[in-house]
């Protein structure tokens, strides 16, 4: 087919006005074949020798063409084979008798979030019935055993675990959603990560002592991080309230402080249960617990974890986890170590 002069004008025009609005756009003559698109649309590799690559983003414009009408679809679409897919929201409308104009905007991130969204709000539900439940149980057992004493008090401290098991799911529940929002809206300064660790394992001790674990802790001086105290001390603190968790009385937790390149790395040494080989990429998950029944004996939440992952990430780092059942396990925050420029030195 041989596009007029003009009706090349027009679809030059259009991904002109695309180009400006940073919009992925193709348009498309009346045999379907491409006659422009948007460096947009061609960095995402919606294109091949004039041809849609995607099926379902063609079957959207043959349907606008046909009822004449603007369409709209979302799909999942990959330019090849290695590339990670991508959620696209796609509109195709007629602009003018012969040609057609695809818009597609890549919701990838925003449907991740939507998704993650809904996913913490179903575990959420889930996670909060049990304490819930047993909160409600136990009140009513309590009104019928008022005049038992012994029973009487067997209640009571089971309603006080867990109510005590609810205030810290709530609370990790606040503090994982701050951190995800990626709000570092603490004070953000310049931290001795030493006195953050001390402060951490200080955190500790009253936990380490019940459970009979002796808690160690060395670190390099003067290693210096940028980022909010609060989030930082936070993340150490639950790594190390978690190796206390799954180690044996009579047992040891490590921490340690060194420097490694630009980052500085805070290791949680423990030798207690160990974690699976197919579980390690799985326990930074919200909820996820290696063992479900120890971390309701000890009240654990499932968020210790997920919150220490994206402390790391808004700080610029990463958590990483080594480990071997029956061995224990090593757990490594890697932070961006603070370089004072020449100017702050003046200081």
């Amino acid at each position: 087919m041989v596009t007029s002069h003009k009706v090349k004008k027009v679809a030059a025009d259009a991904v002109a006005f695309l180009e400006v609005l940073d919009t992925a756009g193709v348009i498309l003559a009346s045999d379907n074949e491409v006659i422009n698109q948007s460096s947009k649309a061609l960095a995402m590799g919606l294109v091949e020798y004039s041809k849609l690559t995607n099926s379902e983003l063609q079957e959207l414009v043959d349907l606008a063409r046909a009822e004449k009408s603007s369409k709209s679809a979302e799909l999942y679409f990959s330019k090849n084979l290695r590339a990670a897919k991508q959620f696209l929201a796609a509109r195709a409308t007629m602009l003018s008798e012969e040609l057609v104009i695809l818009l597609i905007e890549d919701r990838t991130e925003a449907k991740r979030l939507e998704d993650t969204r809904h996913d913490f709000v179903e575990n959420i539900s889930h996670e909060l019935k049990t304490p819930i439940s047993a909160i409600s149980l136990l009140a009513e057992a309590l009104q019928m055993a008022l005049n038992d004493e012994e029973q009487l008090k067997k209640f009571a401290q089971s309603l006080q675990k867990e109510s005590k098991r609810l205030g810290s799911l709530v609370t990790r529940i606040i503090e994982l959603s701050r951190i995800q929002s990626g709000d570092l809206a603490g004070d953000v300064a310049v931290l001795d990560l030493g006195n953050i660790i001390a402060e951490a394992v200080d955190a500790n001790v009253v936990l380490a002592d019940r459970a009979g674990v002796k808690l160690s802790f060395e670190a390099e001086p003067g290693v210096l991080v940028e980022g909010d105290g609060e989030l930082i001390t936070m993340a150490i603190k639950n790594l190390i309230e978690n190796a206390i968790i799954y180690s044996e009385a009579n047992s040891q937790v490590g921490v340690g402080l060194k420097v490694e390149g630009d980052f500085a790395e805070v290791t949680v040494i423990d030798n207690g249960m160990g974690i699976p080989v197919d579980q390690q990429e799985r326990i930074f998950e919200r909820f996820y617990r290696v063992d479900p029944s120890r971390s309701r004996d000890t009240g654990g939440t499932g968020l210790g974890l997920a919150i220490v992952k994206h402390a790391a990430n808004n700080h610029g780092g990463e958590v990483t986890v080594f480990s071997r059942v029956g061995l224990g396990s090593t757990f490594t925050l890697k932070l961006p170590v603070y370089k004072q420029t020449e100017e702050g030195a003046d200081q």
